[in-house]
């Protein structure tokens, strides 16, 4: 009996053996569930939900955050995981498979009675080493290869093959690259908030396209208004113009009819100023029948209102997101405002062109043709809802790919390649270590190989073929990653298979961190619920 069974009889524990075997079960489940998955050439998850509905993936963020994981020791590796998808937008697979292959390597040398402390010792020294070769490729390539539009297509494609077939993927990683291109300011940061990310389901998902302007999810709300508009100047506001309601619950009697009328007149003219005023501002910079005037209002505009727009030629929105006023002012230039008071041509913004387009029962505003934008919309499509979340969850992911590219200002050989190189750095630097740490070194570096193993395993070819043919050309002093497609070992960058520095980085120290924190479990303690005080004679008898 265990100390804490002493203390409290309702516990359990599992003793130093069967906790790691407990742990480095947990792990190796988890990595066996996502392990098909890795890859373009890896396979799709169908996740079913109680109430029937079917989500069909391979994005390990997605799997994870959806799957009902009870293990405490999977439960900690899956948010571990995730957390490196919400840090990098990438790399969730790789995490969960290298903690699992790390724990495995470890258990080698703890069967054979090796003290843990001096594996995790081991991996600590393994992941400086690394972190010091990842910088060093950093700095090379960054002399070797040129961030420019080609390299980032390269990159926003390797991110979108693994969960987007390659015809889709190759069109989809142009406008991603075009997007981002489009949100970036100077040398501020990105804000990848100012992409809208607006999806129809309407038609096939290959004629996704890039809209140079914004997508708004409503209509006109008139029948006369104008459908289609070219060469347009915008108004961008937040005015009510309709009847204020009294911010507190009010009441206002009047004793006479005509009193009463007065009150609705005197309430109605204020917003007829309003509108009246705007349509002053419309008939100043239109001055001929090519020029259009659009209102777009945050606030609500009454039907009265919406029929003086009407009669003006203007066409009206109302009720307007928050998000779309802050992307509008961005893409159509011009100034949002909050009062019509003085208003003047330089609020304005200009598109040129605006049309509707109706699916169904749903309105789309198309703004688009703008002059300077830096905001934009990348509207997708897609024959039903299961493609399209397919699609946004792998547009996400590449559009942190080109950030995290312009941010690192230097790119990563992938398929495989730079861990073939980082495997045969530290098993070098391995053999410079006395003492028995070095096997926590070399239990690291052979953890690494299984990214190249199951690339080559999901593609279909033999793993220790494809792992000693990559082994061979790296030798010969080039760079070798796995086409996934003939298994032959071609360089990456050629090839245009590029991953991201702060991915590698991330993935690095995360997978040390967790895997040894587990290896130091030496017990694992499940403490029952406090007993109840047993009631006394007294109180049974009352």
């Amino acid at each position: 009996m265990s100390g804490l069974q002493l203390l409290n009889p309702n516990s359990d524990s599992a003793g130093i053996s069967q906790a790691r075997l407990i742990n480095i079960s947990a792990a190796t489940s988890i990595q066996n569930l996502l392990k098909s998955n890795l890859g373009p050439r890896g396979t799709l998850k169908m996740l079913v939900s109680g109430a029937g509905d079917i989500r069909i993936t391979k994005d390990g963020n997605t799997l994870l955050n959806e799957m009902q994981i009870q293990h405490p020791t999977a439960a900690l590796i899956a948010r571990t995981a995730t957390a490196q998808d919400d840090i990098t937008g990438d790399g969730t697979t790789t995490t969960v498979l290298l903690i699992g292959e790390m724990l495995q390597q470890a258990n080698r040398y703890l069967f054979e009675g090796l003290h843990p402390t001096l594996i995790i010792e081991g991996f600590y020294l393994a992941k400086a080493e690394a972190k010091k070769y990842l910088e060093k490729m950093r700095e090379e390539m960054k002399e070797k290869v040129k961030i420019d539009r080609e390299i980032l297509v390269s990159v926003a494609r390797t991110a979108l093959q693994t969960k987007l077939y390659p015809e889709l993927a190759n069109k989809m990683a142009d406008i991603i690259v075009d997007a981002v291109q489009t949100v970036k300011i100077g040398d501020n940061p990105i804000d990848l908030h100012m992409v809208e990310l607006m999806h129809m389901q309407h038609r096939m998902d290959v004629e996704t396209q890039y809209v140079n302007g914004l997508v708004l999810d409503h209509g006109a709300r008139h029948p006369d208004m104008k459908r289609e508009a070219k060469n347009c100047y915008i108004l961008n506001c937040n005015v009510s113009l309709e009847y204020e309601k009294s911010e507190v619950h009010s009441s206002f009697q009047s004793n006479s009819a005509e009193k009463r009328k007065q009150l609705v007149d005197a309430e109605r003219h204020v917003v007829d100023e309003k509108v009246r005023k705007i349509i002053d501002l419309k008939n100043l910079v239109c001055d001929d029948d090519s020029k259009s005037f659009i209102v777009i209002n945050q606030k609500g505009i009454d039907p009265i209102s919406l029929e003086m727009f009407a009669k003006a030629g203007i066409i009206a929105l109302r009720r307007a997101k928050r998000r779309n006023m802050e992307r509008l002012a961005l893409a159509c230039g011009g100034v949002g405002v909050n009062s019509v008071d003085e208003l003047t041509p330089d609020v304005l913004g200009f598109a040129e062109h605006v049309y509707e387009q109706i699916i169904g029962e749903e309105k789309y505003t198309i703004v688009e043709g703008c002059k300077h934008p830096h905001s934009c919309t990348i509207l997708l499509k897609g024959p039903n809802r299961h493609t399209i979340a397919q699609v946004k969850d792998a547009v996400r992911d590449g559009l942190r790919a080109v950030k995290n590219t312009i941010d690192d200002g230097s790119i990563i050989p992938g398929a495989g390649a730079f861990e073939i190189a980082l495997h045969n750095h530290l098993m070098k630097y391995a053999e410079t270590i006395e003492g028995r740490t070095k096997l926590g070194v070399k239990s690291f570096a052979e953890a690494l190989l299984v990214i190249p193993k199951t690339l080559a395993q999901n593609s279909g070819f033999d793993t220790q073929d494809i792992i000693i043919k990559l082994q061979e050309k790296y030798q010969k002093g080039q760079l070798a990653g796995l086409d996934i497609y003939t298994g032959d070992a071609v360089d990456p960058i050629q090839a245009g298979v590029l991953d991201n520095y702060v991915v590698k980085l991330q993935t690095i120290e995360a997978a040390t961190f967790t895997a040894t924190q587990l290896l130091y479990v030496d017990e694992i303690l499940k403490a029952g619920r406090a007993q109840k005080p047993q009631k006394t004679l007294e109180e049974d008898m009352e």
